[in-house]
């Protein structure tokens, strides 16, 4: 093999792949989002069960899923689902995101007729929207989490009749809010006020028989 096609590391990989503290760190780190979810996950589902009216059944009757991968953009992940409905014709979800070097982010998907009864009680509560920091999303791809401009619009950027085009015109409707993960002390308060605030205002109801919520811890997962 000639010298030309020696694969080199900067000095800056080098001392890296020579030291074992980085990785284990992370793995430490990706454990205690796992815990952290997990303690949220059973909370999320106490508040459901307080509040099952608020939700079709077949939407709560699923348990909390927790999955993790090593590259969305490169970076680590971990992921909460609940509730976690998603059909090709109707979803209903929000997915709790930790991701590597940048932050916490909860986001409430909607299609279908999930979308269509949640749109109105949506539009009514704009300027409280607006005022707590909430950012829709704009991109095409509903599974994308980043918060650049060509995915997330902050709404305090935003007019009424622009969220309303929003919300007519595409055929998801994804809501977000993110903490940056130097605010880790804060981020189950925030994560968990989030959660109800966003199931309290779609205003879904409840057609068809109720049954309680599938008992037992969440299901742990790799990616979806």
């Amino acid at each position: 093999m000639s010298e030309d096609a020696k694969i080199a590391l900067s000095e800056k990989e080098l001392e890296l792949v020579c030291n074992t503290d980085w990785i284990l760190t992370k793995h430490s780190v990706i454990e205690k989002v796992y815990q952290l979810f997990g303690s949220l996950a059973l909370s999320m589902q106490g508040f459901v069960e307080e509040n099952k009216t608020i939700l079709p059944a077949i939407v709560w009757a699923s348990n909390p899923k927790i999955s993790k991968g090593e590259n969305y953009l490169k970076l680590p992940y971990v992921m909460l689902d609940y509730p976690r409905h998603f059909t090709k014709e109707d979803s209903l979800a929000i997915r709790t995101l930790f991701w590597w070097g940048n932050f916490f982010s909860i986001n409430l998907h909607l299609s279908g007729s999930s979308k269509q009864q949640a749109v109105p009680a949506l539009l009514s509560r704009f300027s409280k929207l607006q005022h707590d920091n909430y950012w829709i999303c704009v991109h095409e791809d509903p599974w994308q989490h980043h918060f650049n401009e060509d995915n997330y619009l902050s709404l305090r950027l935003c007019t009424a009749e622009e969220f309303a085009t929003i919300l007519y015109s595409k055929p998801f409707v994804k809501l977000a809010k993110k903490i940056h993960l130097s605010h880790w002390d804060n981020a189950t308060s925030f994560i968990s006020y989030t959660f109800e605030e966003m199931l309290m205002m779609v205003e879904i109801s409840s057609p068809g028989d109720e049954k309680d919520p599938l008992p037992g811890i969440p299901i742990i997962g790799s990616d979806p």
